[in-house]
């Protein structure tokens, strides 16, 4: 796994674009399920101590090299954008924060995601639909993905580990609402729900973690 000492990456102008268009989407509560949870961000902005991002972990250990799974990874790429051309699939624009537990945002924090592809296959060869990423001075990150496929067993989701310089690693997954599946899969948690949109050409996603330690 990338160590978290590397200097947060620059955005460019399309990665800004997307982030704008997501912190300005209508509020959740007009949109979805009263069951998303609100973005820790509002919570902060009444300075409210935060509850952390629930861990979610399904046994990802790195891959041996002799099986296939939907396992972590380490050393994936450090890029924003994990579209692979010519593969197919709906686009899907994620944003957020990371903060402390006391509100505070956390610059250079590595988000590292991983993610099945359109038809539900992950890629234990190279490094497809796997990359890492690190927060900007604000605390912000954004992700360029295509929606993950389904596979037996499990609905919809995102892995993600999260971690704060010189802090433990938060081993996560990411939900999307309203489906069908969330409710037979066993490691489904309502709390890890993103608040999505769709903007007419793909959909757009917030979510905001809190790691489990104060600035």
């Amino acid at each position: 796994m990338p160590q978290s000492e590397d200097h947060p990456e620059q955005d460019g102008p399309t990665r800004k674009s997307l982030l704008r268009a997501a912190l300005v989407a209508a509020p959740a509560a007009a949109l979805l399920s009263t069951a998303v949870p609100a973005l820790a961000r509002e919570a902060a902005e009444h300075g409210r101590t935060l509850a952390p991002t629930p861990q979610c972990d399904d046994g990802d250990d790195p891959t041996p090299p002799q099986m296939e799974g939907p396992y972590f990874k380490p050393n994936s790429p450090r890029r924003t954008d994990l579209v692979v051309p010519g593969h197919p699939g709906v686009a899907l624009a994620v944003s957020g924060y990371v903060f402390s537990r006391d509100c505070r945002p956390v610059p250079g924090a590595l988000v590292d995601f991983w993610q099945a592809d359109n038809a539900g296959g992950y890629d234990n060869v190279g490094f497809d639909y796997r990359g890492h990423q690190f927060t900007d001075a604000q605390g912000a990150f954004q992700l360029t993905t295509i929606i993950p496929g389904l596979y037996p067993g499990r609905t919809r989701h995102l892995h993600v580990k999260v971690q704060a310089p010189d802090q433990p690693v938060l081993t996560t997954q990411l939900y999307f609402p309203g489906e069908p599946r969330n409710g037979t899969d066993m490691l489904f948690d309502p709390r890890l729900l993103m608040n999505v949109t769709n903007d007419g050409t793909g959909q757009l996603a917030e979510f905001d973690f809190v790691l489990d330690f104060t600035a």
